[in-house]
């Protein structure tokens, strides 16, 4: 007598399979069956409170696992929610599997209960949209998506499953044996063009390394430390290809970023896109005369903006800097060069600029004094070269305060808003990142870790109800609100200051009310950690940051550190990625 499951069932045994040890998602009608399908044959279900939180948790478990992190949503709201996250897999090249489920077949265009064209939907934001249409075959569609999701430039996959293949009966000789997708294939660099770019190093007076976050997802830390410090050519990361080669390196240009990309004459871009990251390689943050060379597994990436299409060059990262090696043998950037003395020139002024910042005492706290308290009491209880702790980084002023501030000296152990300057991601990278480092399924080798996320209070709004999902799920994430009443600067210094505010608010009295960028004065975020079963600590001096991030680090539960800092009024949003206006000729400077 045949045996029969669910194609609920089915599609759970497909995706253990395929390997797939945790899902990400936010359960309903009609895909709770397959999430409980999902744990009862050993795959790990955590369950969000919102889809677009799990929808950015299951793309940064991609990037750090460096396999396509599972999502699996309702139809209708739910895929809209998580399309949040299908255009952050897709921004960022991270790889994603997303499952969502869809109306009866029978009653498509009827106007059923959340009723929604995913396919025609996702179509332009995903690497393939396949709708599983066949209820003894769940396998093939599935395994589709996910490779293509992991394959080439990582993106995201997704797969449509109706609501009424999910209810019927598959005999069990249908279930699907354990597949094994390889890992993809690494493409080898053209020999003549590494040569090529090997002899334009050589020559160039004023050489410059750019490190992408690929190369931290290709795991190219080991060569790449050997390139530099073979070579002593100077770099600069990418906020998140921080740590692939040390911060602490005495060739890292970081504290002279604006200096070391004007004045390059030639820039190895290494698994980074010239983007608005890197202003589009375009004048006035690059030189005009620049020799911009891209090395990319993705060939729709050379030649871009202002990429050198005639010798960049389509390959693994990690083969190609072997090749490159090979040919920049006993060869190094002098110390004595022009372009280098000026570069250290610069370190030297900023770091101290820096160094003053963090020594103001004066209350509110200012930013870069808070995150001084915070990064010494850190690095006291975990040193940086230990590699226990993973940083989080959201929110505009925050984020950007922060990629000066604290140090990586290993990659993959920070995290930001990332290609897209996405707000909202913070809680569900956080959650993300606990788990591939701590979680039941965790790869090992690394060793357990701290996450430690750093975000604005305009940040935090986003999905600040991911705490629980914390709590819930025993996860110890050190939390920083910084909290200076607004979205990337506040108005007011003073509770009865905002009061006055938020009075002449309710008066219609537009001119001396709050802002369009105000928030709540001193709102007690701190308070959401202890009603799920966490800490909170509301602090506004040196010495109470100092004594809740010490006993943060040690909780065994959701923490929330609330930062009373100062509003910043006054002061104008400077955004990096601008580009200042033109002066004309006649202007006076």
């Amino acid at each position: 007598m045949a045996e029969n499951i669910t194609g609920a069932e089915l599609v759970a045994r497909s995706l253990k399979s395929l390997g797939v040890d945790t899902i990400f998602g936010l359960t309903g009608y009609p895909i709770t069956a397959v999430a409980e399908a999902a744990i009862d044959v050993g795959i790990r279900f955590l369950g969000f409170r919102n889809e677009q939180a799990a929808s950015y948790a299951a793309t940064a478990y991609g990037y750090l696992t460096g396999k396509p992190g599972c999502l699996l949503v309702v139809g209708g709201p739910g895929v809209i929610h998580a399309l949040a996250g299908v255009i952050n897999s897709s921004g960022n090249c991270f790889p994603l599997l997303m499952l969502a489920g869809s109306s009866e077949t029978q009653l498509l265009t009827k106007g059923s209960f959340q009723e929604l064209d995913a396919i025609s939907l996702l179509t332009p934001h995903v690497k393939t949209a396949v709708r599983w249409t066949n209820k003894d075959d769940a396998i093939n569609p599935i395994a589709l998506a996910y490779r293509q999701a992991w394959y080439g430039r990582s993106g995201a996959g997704y797969v449509d499953l109706p609501a009424d293949l999910l209810r019927s009966k598959v005999d069990v000789k249908h279930q699907p044996t354990r597949l094994t997708i390889p890992p993809p294939p690494a493409p080898f660099p053209d020999t003549d063009k590494v040569s090529r770019v090997a002899q334009v190093l050589k020559n160039a007076k004023a050489p410059l390394v750019l490190i992408g976050k690929g190369c931290a997802y290709a795991r190219a830390e080991t060569i790449l430390r050997h390139l530099i410090d073979s070579t002593q050519l100077p770099f600069l990361p990418s906020p998140m290809g921080k740590g692939v080669v040390p911060d602490s390196h005495p060739c890292n240009v970081s504290s002279a970023r604006s200096s070391a990309l004007r004045n390059a004459d030639v820039i190895l871009v290494l698994a980074a896109r010239l983007n608005w990251i890197f202003h589009f390689g375009e004048p006035p943050k690059f030189s005009p005369t620049a020799r911009l060379i891209q090395i990319d597994i993705d060939a729709n990436v050379i030649g871009q903006n202002r990429g050198d299409a005639e010798l960049g060059v389509v390959a693994d990262v990690n083969k190609f800097t072997q090749c490159l090696l090979s040919e920049l043998k006993d060869w190094q950037y002098p110390s004595t060069t022009p372009y280098w003395h000026l570069l250290q020139q610069e370190k030297a002024a900023n770091e101290s600029k820096q160094a003053q910042l963090e020594k103001i005492t004066t209350l509110p706290l200012k930013i870069e004094a808070a995150f001084n308290r915070i990064r010494t009491t850190l690095n006291a209880l975990s040193p940086p070269p230990l590699g226990e702790i993973v940083y989080i980084a959201e929110g505009a002023r925050t984020m950007d305060t922060s990629r000066t501030s604290f140090f990586q000296e290993h990659p993959r152990l920070r995290l930001d808003a990332g290609t897209h300057g996405t707000m909202g991601v913070g809680m569900g990278y956080a959650i993300a990142a606990w788990e591939a480092y701590n979680g039941p399924n965790a790869g090992g080798g690394s060793g357990r870790k701290k996450v430690v996320c750093i975000v604005g209070d305009s940040a935090f709004g986003f999905s600040g109800m991911e705490v629980e999902t914390m709590a819930r799920f025993g996860m110890d994430v050190l939390i920083f609100v910084m909290n200076n009443g607004g979205v990337y600067h506040g108005h007011a210094n003073s509770k009865e200051e905002w009061q006055a505010q938020h009075e002449a608010t309710k008066r219609g009295d537009g001119i001396n009310g709050l802002r369009s960028w105000s928030l709540g004065y001193e709102t007690r975020y701190d308070l959401l950690a202890e009603a799920v079963g966490g800490k909170g600590y509301f602090v506004r001096t040196p010495e109470e940051l100092i004594k809740a991030t010490e006993e943060g680090f040690r909780a065994d539960v959701p923490v929330i550190v609330n930062v009373s800092m100062e509003s910043g009024r006054g002061s104008v949003a400077v955004f990096g990625f601008e580009t200042p206006p033109t002066k004309s000729k006649d202007t006076k400077l």
